[in-house]
């Protein structure tokens, strides 16, 4: 399963599937507030329409999906591991649970590093194992929601992108919510914040990384000449 698996869109359709989304457009809406530039680029598909992109102000927004079968949203079709964009080229790339979805979340990684500028920024979306969501995950053969092939921990996230030399920004928890429908319950009726604290002893169901690319330029140094060996009368200075 892809991005732009139909299951997956008719899921995020449904009612749960539209909270999910909403709470993650909300959420971006602070995110997207200190990232600027001229290109703003999203991986993969998630959600019926640009909802995630809204609340951000770079104006020129491109969807690249891995799929045509994108609900029309996608911008571009391409290989997600190989993007036709030429290097350093993006200010912003947002993963939506993309890392989940694709057969090799490291390469698709490396490529959204290729297409990023210096100073750029990542912000990546992903669900926690160790949560109701995850382990409903775990449990379903075809993933959840519906085809997710893993789920990654922030950590792990994380460490990738040590590796590729990212300074972490933020890191944080969202979607104190369980993987149902929360139309007639008591989540659906109060706030998340007092939900959260209140009604909701487990840990929360997804997470949000925002990173910035770092280059590190390297300053050359001289190499130091050889100390020429005095001499007198002609003769070399002896040793002690």
């Amino acid at each position: 399963m892809t991005d732009s698996d139909p299951v997956l869109h008719q899921w995020q359709r449904g009612q749960l599937g539209r909270t999910l989304i909403s709470a993650e457009a909300q959420l971006l809406a602070t995110i997207f507030d200190d990232v600027f530039g001229l290109e703003l680029l999203q991986l993969g598909t998630w959600g019926p329409g640009r909802e995630l992109l809204a609340p951000s102000r770079i104006r020129r927004q491109s969807v690249i999906a891995a799929s045509p079968e994108a609900d029309g949203c996608a911008d571009i079709v391409a290989r997600l591991a190989h993007l036709p964009i030429n290097n350093a080229s993006v200010d912003a790339v947002l993963l939506p649970h993309t890392l989940e979805l694709t057969t090799d979340p490291y390469a698709v990684l490396r490529e959204a590093d290729r297409v990023l500028m210096a100073e750029g920024q990542l912000i990546v979306l992903g669900f926690r194992p160790l949560s109701l969501w995850g382990l409903r995950a775990a449990a379903s053969p075809a993933g959840f929601p519906p085809g997710l092939r893993r789920t990654l921990s922030a950590s792990r996230v994380r460490d990738w992108l040590a590796l590729l030399s990212y300074e972490i920004v933020n890191v944080r928890p969202y979607l104190y919510r369980l993987p149902r429908d929360p139309g007639g319950s008591i989540e659906a009726a109060i706030p998340g914040v007092l939900y959260r604290r209140w009604f909701y002893p487990w840990p929360a169901a997804a997470y949000v990384i925002k990173a910035r690319k770092r280059v590190y330029t390297l300053t050359p140094i001289r190499p130091r000449l050889r100390e020429r060996r005095r001499v007198f009368d002609g003769l070399a200075e002896p040793s002690a």
